[in-house]
């Protein structure tokens, strides 16, 4: 399935962001732009039965990750900079990664695994049920995040198939990449809702860098974007030196309108 895409910056570096269930590209609109100032063309999906891009019959990580795939290889001259995903994203971003090989992977509070037993069923059935959130609801759930990310989040809300929630029907594939396909970190919420210290503990020993962010939750970025983001750039910048991508040869239509 063809995805839409927001492409933007043009740096001679690419990262790809892949966003969580309920929401869509717009969600990464201040990593986004951080981004592109520190050189890197951004390509942002909306994930099939999110945002603009189309719904499916089915939904599961496998089937995100080949849409992906499927919609960005002819965007890319080589193997991406950056894979970054978040929530559902990053298990989807680690499938992606087995693909594309890219140079660097960031997984924030990834869904690398999922609560057993009745918890986990508790976790699956209030989630199915649970309503779309009004706007008095979001700000209180989210003290921290900015007007415009509680507004981008009731749009996306809107925009987004609640039927997704039938991917996580089997939790099963809900793992760590079996293998790292690249230097790789994981940013944790401080009270992560899927990553305990035992999951972590594993991560570690897979050879995964492992970090959390201090009094956020989920949605790392949003709730302390700068911690965040310095979390990304100093990693980043521990790496070896990242070989410079060619510079596209022709580019995505900018969705403007965002």
């Amino acid at each position: 399935m063809q995805l839409a895409v927001t492409e933007s910056g043009s740096g001679p570096r690419t990262a790809i962001l892949i966003h969580g269930i309920m929401s869509d590209s717009r969600a990464w609109h201040r990593v986004t732009a951080e981004l592109e100032t520190h050189g890197f063309r951004v390509l942002a999906v909306d994930l099939a039965g999110h945002g603009r891009s189309p719904r499916a019959k089915r939904y599961s990580p496998a089937a995100w990750a080949d849409d992906v795939v499927e919609t960005l290889a002819p965007l890319l001259d080589g193997p991406p900079d950056v894979v970054m995903g978040h929530s559902l994203g990053g298990l989807v971003a680690s499938l992606v990664g087995d693909r594309l090989a890219p140079r660097a992977a960031i997984y924030v509070d990834p869904a690398f695994s999922f609560p057993r037993g009745i918890r986990g069923a508790v976790f699956k059935v209030a989630f199915a049920i649970a309503p779309r959130p009004r706007r008095y609801a979001l700000v209180k759930m989210n003290p921290k995040w900015n007007p415009e990310d509680v507004e981008i989040e009731l749009a996306t809300l809107r925009d987004w198939d609640k039927r997704t929630i039938l991917g996580f029907a089997d939790s099963r594939p809900l793992m760590p990449p079996a293998r790292l396909v690249a230097p790789s970190l994981v940013i944790l919420a401080e009270k992560s809702l899927l990553i305990t210290e035992k999951v972590a503990a594993k991560l570690r020993t897979q050879g995964m860098s492992v970090s959390t962010v201090a009094g956020t939750g989920h949605t790392v970025f949003r709730d302390d974007h700068h911690g965040f983001m310095a979390t990304v750039t100093e990693w980043l910048a521990g790496l070896p030196a990242l070989p410079a991508a060619a510079a596209p040869v022709a580019a995505v239509a900018r969705d403007a309108a965002r």
